[in-house]
């Protein structure tokens, strides 16, 4: 009875996918297929910051059915057409009242400055930028717009710089939960919090070291395009918090105002029946006239964290935020292939992930330079640990001051729980056969001495390899690798003198670097590498999974409707690495 609801569940569900979905499949996309409206002939484009911001366009097949999300790649491309479009005429940046990840920032803020070059007036309008996150950052990329309003009664409170991490050592140990890990090197903190209850002399030195280098980088770049000292600005930043007023006679901002005031003057600036539209909107009006044809530089994007596996791209209710190992290996194979294309970008934003996954992907990398297309990497926020193993090997490495990298090193291990469910009077009892090593990944005990043994020299193959690759890749000794490696974090700026990165820069500064290793001396047009399926593919694959497709259905109201439920996806596609494997991935701060 049991299996025949479920069978009748499956068809039941099929059908109304099939008399629903693909309808409403068909009839947006031939909706999209009439195109979008063309751009006014007086144009402001506005660009509002204050929604969530991913570094690169989802890989999902559904994500360009309606609000597509706003990524750092889609606002720098979208402003480098509007600086040589004659319809804008000027641009409006909504600015968060948090702070914004720093490599971010840094992305955006380069692209208002080279919209500025072209005489085009900005307003950068803000209601208060408040102490949550990176602020100054924040207010670095505020200040690379030009002109800073502030809404009257609101406050910039972009004091400093602070991470924050949680420790659990104590109440492990209160209820008899046992953290198992092993790590390379003592720098290699992501599981410090289940070990530790406190930073160690290490994790302490590498997080202050790594905050000062972003603090740093911000003061720098505003108090440039302040004209201010950086000794000067710093002083004024930290008085606060200060009322936007205070902020105008300290020459933080440049006026006091509300938005319709700001949208006046553009609107003036702009000319008789001007219109402002979203940044999103402007994207799908231009459309790409040069030639589909000749010289190309491909582009490859990939973001979040690095397991096996090659499924997300066909289903769409898969978890963003991974990077699958055989999606990216094919696009990379596909530029390589594609007689079009003469050098690739891969833009890496990425805190690790599987060893194994990472060594698929460099491999790649490899393959590419050897069939003679050289690879730059681009790196967003993140290319740490496995990140950085993908990235080792490139042509070239292009990073901002603030990306985090580096974080060569390795961790793997287990939480045992048997004691703790033993004192709520679960007992967790176990029978196998072969080596006591079966057993170093149960649930239930601690690793025996022999188990830790055995562990640890597998752990310290997978680091020396990982030192071994990124010696190579690099062209540095291996001595020189080791001694600036030992899982520590470095930022873009640090990474660049210690010759982790080649060059400090954006996404447009990768192109330019492919496009002189290249050899090509003219324009390339860029070809963007799709890893994802089809929607028409993602309606397929549901089609074959029978009773699957019920549950899939069943839940993915909530799932898409519910950034819990996402985030949860999100960790279930990390933790797709099995139990005992090795981990090459960074933590996240907790700015």
């Amino acid at each position: 009875m049991k299996h025949f609801l479920l069978t009748m569940a499956g068809v039941f569900a099929g059908l109304l996918l099939f008399l629903v979905g693909v309808p409403f499949l068909l009839i947006v996309l031939a909706a999209g297929a009439s195109g979008p409206e063309p751009t006014p002939a007086r144009t402001v484009v506005e660009l509002d910051l204050r929604e969530v911001i991913t570094d690169q366009d989802s890989a999902n097949p559904f994500a360009s059915f309606g609000q597509p999300s706003l990524s750092v790649l889609k606002i720098v491309t979208t402003l480098r057409k509007a600086e040589t479009d004659d319809h804008v005429r000027g641009l409006l940046v909504r600015l968060p009242e948090a702070g914004m990840e720093p490599a971010m920032a840094d992305e955006i803020a380069d692209s208002l400055r080279r919209f500025r070059k072209t005489g085009k007036p900005v307003i950068v309008f803000s209601q208060g930028v408040y102490p949550a996150g990176a602020t100054p950052s924040t207010y670095m990329l505020a200040a690379a717009g030009g002109q800073v309003w502030m809404q009257p009664g609101a406050s910039l409170q972009a004091t400093g710089l602070v991470s924050e991490d949680i420790f659990l050592k104590r109440l492990f140990e209160r209820y008899g939960v046992r953290a198992e890990y092993e790590q390379r090197k003592e720098f290699k903190n992501a599981v410090n919090g289940y070990l530790q209850s406190d930073y160690t002399a290490a994790h302490r030195e590498a997080t202050r070291s790594m905050l000062e280098s972003i603090y740093g980088s911000a003061l720098n770049r505003a108090a440039a395009d302040r004209r201010q000292s950086p000794a000067a600005l710093k002083a004024a930043l930290e008085s606060g918090p200060l009322m936007a007023e205070e902020a105008l006679k300290l020459n933080l901002i440049d006026r006091v105002d509300y938005l319709d005031a700001a949208r006046k003057q553009l609107s003036d600036r702009a000319g008789k029946d001007a219109e402002f539209r979203d940044l999103r909107d402007y994207a799908r009006s231009q459309r790409d006239l040069k030639s589909l044809t000749g010289p190309a530089i491909a582009v490859v994007t990939a973001e979040g964290g690095i397991v096996t596996g090659g499924d997300g791209g066909a289903n769409p209710f898969a978890a963003e935020g991974a990077i699958y190992s055989d999606l990216l290996e094919n696009a990379l194979r596909a530029a390589t292939e594609d007689k079009d294309v003469r050098a690739i970008v891969l833009r890496v934003n990425s805190p690790g992930g599987s060893d194994t996954a990472s060594e698929q992907i460099r491999r790649a990398v490899e393959a590419a330079k050897a069939a003679g297309k050289p690879v730059v990497v681009s790196m967003g926020p993140y290319a740490a640990s496995g990140g950085y193993w993908i990235s080792s090997n490139a042509s070239a490495i292009v990073a901002q001051p603030t990306t985090l990298t580096g974080s060569i090193g390795v961790f793997g291990g287990k939480i045992a729980l048997g004691e703790a469910l033993a004192r709520v009077g679960v007992d967790l009892r176990q029978v196998g056969v072969g080596s006591d090593y079966a057993s170093a990944f149960s649930l239930g005990s601690g690793l025996t001495g022999d188990q830790r043994a055995a562990f640890a020299r597998w752990m310290d193959q997978i680091y020396a390899r990982f030192i071994g690759r990124v010696s190579e890749g690099r062209r540095l000794p291996v001595e020189r690798v080791e001694a600036i490696a030992r899982g520590r974090v470095w930022t873009g700026a640090q990474a660049r003198e210690l010759g982790l990165v080649d060059q400090i820069g954006g996404f447009y500064d990768a192109v330019d670097r492919a496009r002189a290793l290249s050899g090509v001396n003219q324009e390339m047009r860029l070809k963007w590498m799709a890893s994802e399926g089809s929607p028409f593919e993602a309606f397929e694959r549901l089609f074959g999974v029978s009773a699957a497709s019920a549950r899939t259905l069943a839940a993915s109201a909530w799932v898409l409707g519910d950034p819990r439920a996402q985030a949860l996806l999100d960790e279930m596609a990390w933790s797709r690495m099995p139990p005992g494997s090795a981990a090459v991935r960074a933590p996240a701060p907790a700015y």
